[in-house]
């Protein structure tokens, strides 16, 4: 059994969100999406597809998986909770955005759902 990593979480995000904007994710974007090297991608696609989350075909673009888009649904959820806490905390975006990166791999669930009830909160 493979475990997700906040690695590969970071990479199964960038995927979801390329998709999102450019309908497509190739190993080239996702690289400079996430500021590695080609070839560390190609290893994380390799093991997003063990834990069935991507599948590509040789040469062509990364696709999501249902399940893979479920995950990656709520890694971003976690993210985007986050920097809006932060921001709302008075931190800027771009800083918010860094912390929450770090911040969304290690919370507990405990602590994500006490932070959607602020955040909500008018």
């Amino acid at each position: 059994m493979h475990a997700m990593t906040q690695s590969l979480e970071d990479y199964l995000e960038a995927i979801y969100i390329l998709i999102k904007e450019k309908k497509l994710a190739c190993v080239r974007d996702v690289a400079k999406t996430l500021d590695v090297k080609m070839p560390s991608v190609v290893k994380a696609i390799h093991e997003l597809k063990k834990l069935e989350l991507v599948t590509q075909e040789p040469y062509s673009a990364i696709e999501l998986t249902a399940k893979g888009r479920r995950v990656a649904n709520t890694v971003l959820n976690r993210h985007t909770l986050l920097r809006s806490f932060l921001m709302k905390l008075g931190v800027s975006r771009k800083t918010a955005d860094k912390d929450a990166c770090m911040m969304e791999h290690i919370l507990s669930a405990e602590t994500m759902d006490k932070i959607r009830t602020f955040t909500e909160r008018p």
